[in-house]
């Protein structure tokens, strides 16, 4: 190794170990000289760069390195600040192969000039990470400009109404100061311009800060944990902190984080039609080493070392120029907004039938003033008084048209989903598609795996056969030495998992999945193997990854010296016993396998399985190498069995209570696992899935490859009977999935792997895991399950049913104030030609109502109760007839009371006209303040229960009243109203507060059908 090839670290014990020259020789003294001043210099110049980057300085290119002649052996290193990043971007970019190799010299002196070690990787210093950040750029790419808050305020002013309003408002404002001058004349028109601006930005405001939300959510889901390798030891790091140099472990499923070259691996394939559109799987090896960013690992394993990142990526370059679209229409959104035209043409209706009406009115002379003069008198009446009377008529009736459209419900879907969402990432649950909340809260069966989900994952080997005997606590002298170096080879080499120890005193650090770190833990541990031998000793020649298909892995190696080639393989124990004729007892020597001993290690592996225990079986044999010629095909019989060992995985705690709590519900939880039959059995009775009055024997539990042999009728008739499928391949679960779907039902899926992305895709909901869970299982999901859980799958069908059930609650309370609100003008518009609501106050009902209440109503949390119903069907209607019948019951409630007050007000309670008019006005706007206390809960008449939980909607409540007071009391002039005492107050408050007891008394009359029919359409 050249001088300049080491690390600044390694200046100081270099000079400590290397002796010195003889002192006769004038040559080497020279060269000595030459050295230390070389070493010097490039240690002044290490400093420097230190300082420069903690400063966060501009680096200084032109001192990043300096050249002195030495006579060297010709691999020295070119200093990192002097890589050019975009001549190896477009290597890899362009595959080019011969570039690689001719301006490169290959993928060991990329990783040399990138000062990376294939095996250790870079040393992940701190001052390391800065400089490779500031030479090659962070792993991100430039995102499109989000959308301003100015771009949400003009869609608000956009909408058709407002700008009729504004024009009416510019034209009130108009004639007012034309006929009352400045200082009294701006009244009516300068109060709708208020009112519609408050409106604009308090629309524009919730929708903005939904879109923020939904961009954090959206870059959270975009965090990747990728497998480093630094310092020789595996980190997982997340993918924005990945830079060039770094050494990074790929496995099936795997998203490339970043362009790259391929290091060591076997069977290593890649989907690239992300990237080139192309459907074929590209292998990847020494010929085509060559890695893109955004690629998905469809088989194999290995290494890769990263040349590029960020906008030195193609796929960063594209991902640049995409938008995420963030407005995407849920099912519900759509029905809604079916819903909210339906309504708004009936609004639009009542509203030129008000027109037509008052016009009529006013230009017969009907129209009366506050002395009670007929307004108009033909052409008597100034042209600037009747423009002014039509503009305010016209402004009447474009102002019920804004309290009858229900542009509040579009708003409280996104509220409630933003919310949710929200919420839903505390409680371990990463939404990726909108709809997914709402769609859960409609499942009727929940298909879940075994492993990690029910269970921990923490897998432990508590059982081990050698042979057909069983061997207590593993003691290693009781096993022969060919045993033992038997298992050293299958587990050493025959695994994706790695075991750094830095010194032999230390703790082994294993990096690997569950299943097999309890079996490198064992062999490593227990019975202190060194599995780093035979990687140095033997030569690997082909491995066979894990197939969930065939549920085994196998290797074919070559040990040193030696022409004998010998295969291992390692699975499920029942798959591995069929293949073998053979097997080894404890002494070492090899015997003929009859029936009955199979048939007894056929019932060990049955006991171990009937006591939850996953059996993982280990198998070889020798081929003769008879030519030169190597065949990469894996013996799979007339092996020699070695034996089995029995992995215990706990099951999570809590999960038998949601399992429960699921089937109250109404929701079925079905099993499906790639275990045997008798541990899947064992599990599904520990989790309360499987109980005493199941039919066991040919209903709840059925194999997959029984499952699958059915015919399409069979299978449609006996999916709702089972409960367990084991020995299942992903291909089974997209069968039992689209069963299911075929018999109505709403189907939940989990899934971890990368063959489970059909039958993600293919569910209603698709719930993918955050720990095990592939990259493609999580891009094929709607939700993540960030910590495996079950119980957190519970959480998220709660929540689905509580983004429904908000939503309706947020129905009923709008429509009430609708059909309230329409009635009195229209039929105060007919009789009196007049409209008691100016259109000031109905904008602030409207404010109440739409942005307000959707706040309060749709951020109310989840509770145990919505688990006691059954599930909302695919066809349920919106307004179900436990709505109609509350709504109808306000609504007539409050027309009743405002036509009273309407034409009987004024004798009843001997005040002026605009008294009358601001009771009106106060009492309506406090009965929609008391029936949000209604619309909390539709069926219980307790409407309090749990209202300490919900701060914002208390708060929401008490902001209501304040502004409330504040409009009456103070802002008369702005709201056409008149100041009350506290007797009419009293009143206002008394006549709203009966909504209450009339709420409990609606809810006593009993709704025929409601039941049977919601069951009806949840089967």
């Amino acid at each position: 190794m050249s001088l300049r090839s080491r690390k600044p670290s390694e200046f100081p014990s270099m000079l400590l170990q290397e002796d010195p020259p003889p002192p006769a020789s004038k040559h080497y003294r020279r060269r000595w000289r030459v050295a230390v001043t070389a070493i010097t210099v490039t240690r002044f110049l290490v400093g420097l760069t230190k300082k420069v980057v903690e400063k966060n300085a501009e680096l200084l290119r032109s001192l990043s390195f300096v050249t002195i002649d030495i006579e060297g052996s010709g691999d020295e290193l070119v200093p990192i600040l002097d890589v050019d990043p975009q001549g190896l971007a477009k290597m890899v970019k362009e595959k080019s192969l011969q570039s690689l190799t001719d301006q490169y010299g290959g993928v060991k002196q990329v990783a040399t000039l990138l000062q990376s070690d294939l095996k250790k990787g870079i040393n992940g210093e701190e001052i390391d990470l800065v400089l490779r950040t500031k030479v090659f750029g962070a792993n991100k790419y430039q995102k499109q400009p989000a959308k301003s808050f100015f771009s949400f305020v003009l869609e608000a002013v956009k909408d058709t109404i407002i700008i009729i309003l504004l024009v009416c408002a510019v034209l009130s404002l108009a004639f007012g100061i034309k006929r009352h001058g400045p200082k009294e004349g701006w009244y009516d028109g300068g109060s709708i311009i208020v009112a519609v601006f408050l409106v604009v930005v308090v629309s524009a405001v919730s929708n903005y800060r939904q879109s923020k939300q939904f961009e954090e959510l959206s870059h959270e889901s975009s965090d990747i944990r990728v497998q480093v390798v630094r310092d020789g030891r595996h980190h997982p790091v997340s993918i924005f902190k990945l830079v060039v140099g770094d050494l990074v472990s790929l496995k099936i499923g795997d998203q490339i984080p970043a362009d790259g070259l391929f290091v060591e691996g076997h069977s290593l394939k890649v989907d690239e039609s992300s990237m080139t559109g192309e459907s074929d799987h590209v292998e990847v090896n020494e010929k085509n080493p060559f890695l893109l960013s955004g690629t998905k690992v469809t088989d194999g394993y290995g290494y890769m070392l990263v040349t590029s990142v960020g906008m030195n990526t193609a796929w960063g370059e594209m991902m640049s120029s995409i938008r995420r679209d963030l407005n995407e229409e849920t099912p519900l959104q759509a029905r809604l907004s079916k819903l909210t035209t339906y309504i708004g043409n009936i609004g639009l209706s009542v509203a030129i039938l008000v027109l037509l009406v008052l016009l009529i009115r006013y230009f017969t002379g009907h129209t009366k003033d506050e002395n009670g003069k007929s307004q108009y008198n033909g052409s008597k009446t100034k042209f600037d008084d009747v423009m002014d009377s039509v503009v305010g008529i016209v402004a009447a009736a474009v102002t019920i048209v804004v309290v009858a459209i229900p542009e509040g419900l579009p708003l409280a879907v996104t509220l409630t989903l933003a919310y949710s969402m929200k919420r839903m990432m505390r409680d371990n649950a990463m939404v990726r598609k909108l709809s997914a909340c709402e769609t859960m809260g409609s499942a009727t069966i929940i298909c879940t795996d075994k492993t990690g989900t029910l269970t921990l994952n923490e897998m432990k080997v508590t059982e081990f056969l050698l042979g057909k005997e069983s061997i207590d606590n593993s003691p290693s002298s009781e096993i022969a030495a060919n045993i033992l170096q038997l298992l050293s080879e299958g587990v050493g080499l025959n695994t994706t998992g790695t075991v750094y120890k830095p010194n032999s005193t230390s703790v082994p650090e294993i990096y690997a999945s569950p299943t097999e770190k309890a079996i490198l833990s064992w062999a490593v541990i227990d019975l202190g193997l060194n599995i780093d031998e035979p990687k140095q000793s033997c030569e690997l020649i082909h491995v066979e990854a894990f197939n969930s298909e065939k549920k085994r892995s196998g290797v074919l190696i070559r040990r040193s010296n030696d022409r004998v080639l010998a295969t291992h393989w390692k699975g499920a124990a029942e798959m591995i016993l069929a293949m073998c004729s053979y097997y080894y007892d404890k002494n070492g020597i090899s015997n003929s396998m009859n029936d009955e001993e199979r048939m007894q290690i056929g019932k060990v592996i049955e006991s171990m399985a009937d006591k939850s225990l996953r059996c993982i079986a280990f198998a070889h044999t020798n081929v003769i190498q008879e030519n030169e010629q190597i065949s990469t095909k894996l013996e799979e019989t007339g092996l020699t069995w070695l034996g089995l060992v029995g992995l215990k995985d706990p099951c999570r705690p809590g999960v038998k209570e949601a399992v429960e709590s699921c089937k109250k519900a109404g929701v079925n939880i079905k099993m499906i696992t790639g275990d045997n039959m008798h541990t899947a059995k064992a599990i599904a009775f520990e989790c309360g899935i499987l109980d005493s009055h199941d039919n066991l024997h040919d209903e709840a539990v059925v194999e997959g490859v029984q499952f699958r042999n059915y015919s399409p009728e069979e299978r449609k008739k006996k999916v709702e009977n089972i409960l367990v499928m084991a020995r299942s391949s992903p291909f089974d679960k997209l069968l039992m999935v689209q069963s299911l779907k075929k018999n109505g039902h709403v189907v939940a899926v989990t899934g971890d792997g990368t063959n489970d992305a059909p039958a993600l895709k293919e569910a209603d909901i698709g719930l993918s895991m955050g720990i095990q869970g592939t990259e493609v299982a999580k891009e094929s999901s709607d939700i993540v399950i960030l910590d495996d859980n079950f119980t957190s799958v519970a959480t998220v069908l709660r929540w689905g049913r509580c983004v429904y059930n908000n939503i309706q609650k947020f129905i009923q309370f709008q429509l009430t104030v609708n059909v309230a609100a329409l009635v009195i003008n229209f039929v105060a518009a007919v009789s009196s030609g007049e409209v008691p609501l100016t259109a000031v106050q109905l904008l602030w009902v409207n404010l109440i109502m739409d942005t307000l209440g959707a706040l309060a109503l749709a951020t109310e949390q989840p509770t145990n109760d919505l688990l006691k119903k059954r599930p909302v069907g695919r066809t349920e209607p919106l307004i179900t007839r436990v709505m109609w019948r509350n709504l109808i019951a306000q609504a007539l409630y409050q027309v009743a009371i405002l036509l009273i007050l309407q034409f009987k007000g004024k004798s009843i309670f001997g005040v002026a006209e605009k008294v009358k008019d601001t009771l009106i006005f106060n009492t309506f706007v406090l009965c929609q303040i008391f029936n949000e206390f209604n619309a909390r809960n539709l069926e219980k008449k307790n409407i309090f229960k749990g209202i300490q939980r919900n701060k914002l909607f208390l708060a929401i409540i008490g902001i209501t009243l304040v502004l409330q007071a504040v409009m009456v009391e103070f802002l008369k002039k702005f709201a056409n109203t008149e100041r009350l005492d506290w007797k009419q107050w009293v009143v206002c408050i008394g006549i709203a507060a009966v909504s209450w007891p009339i709420g409990w008394l609606v809810k006593c009359i009993p709704v025929d059908g409601q039941l049977p029919k919601q069951r009806a359409s949840s089967s």
